[in-house]
């Protein structure tokens, strides 16, 4: 075996960094975020106002800005949406025969209103479970 290895083997005496904040488990993470708490420790809220991510945690200095979950949320809520109303859209269905303009009153508001109470809980655990899959930055780094 040759002395000097090519640079894409790992280096055992290269130190990994360690995050000054606690990584929770997938568990804890996605509870604490769904709260809309910080995923890392669970006392501060992480968001401002309604989905805005806060930037940095004001008790364990987690850099939740840095978490961009994009497009995951709105994708999570919709599936959970849809797959609470079909059963209902189908028993009424089924069961009672409605006109057409009575389903669209019944189940546009309420696709609507679920919509909006999940988006930020939904949103929260998503943030905890990327804090636990390491998508995290530090600001130093």
């Amino acid at each position: 075996m040759p002395d000097s290895l090519p640079p894409f083997f790992w280096e055992p005496n290269r130190i990994t960094p360690v995050p000054r904040w606690t990584v929770p488990t997938a568990r804890i993470g996605l509870w604490r975020g769904a709260r809309g708490l910080c995923p890392a420790c669970g006392v501060s809220p992480a968001f401002q106002g309604y989905l805005r991510v806060v930037d940095q945690c004001a008790h364990c200095d987690a850099p939740l800005g840095s978490l961009r979950a994009d497009d995951a949320p709105p994708y999570f809520t919709l599936l959970i949406v849809g797959h609470l109303l079909v059963p209902i859209l189908y028993f009424m269905e089924t069961a009672w025969h409605p006109e057409l303009w009575v389903l669209a009153a019944v189940c546009l508001p309420a696709s609507a209103l679920f919509t909006v109470a999940l988006l930020r809980p939904v949103k929260g655990a998503t943030l905890g479970l990327m804090l636990r899959l390491g998508m995290a930055k530090a600001r130093d780094e």
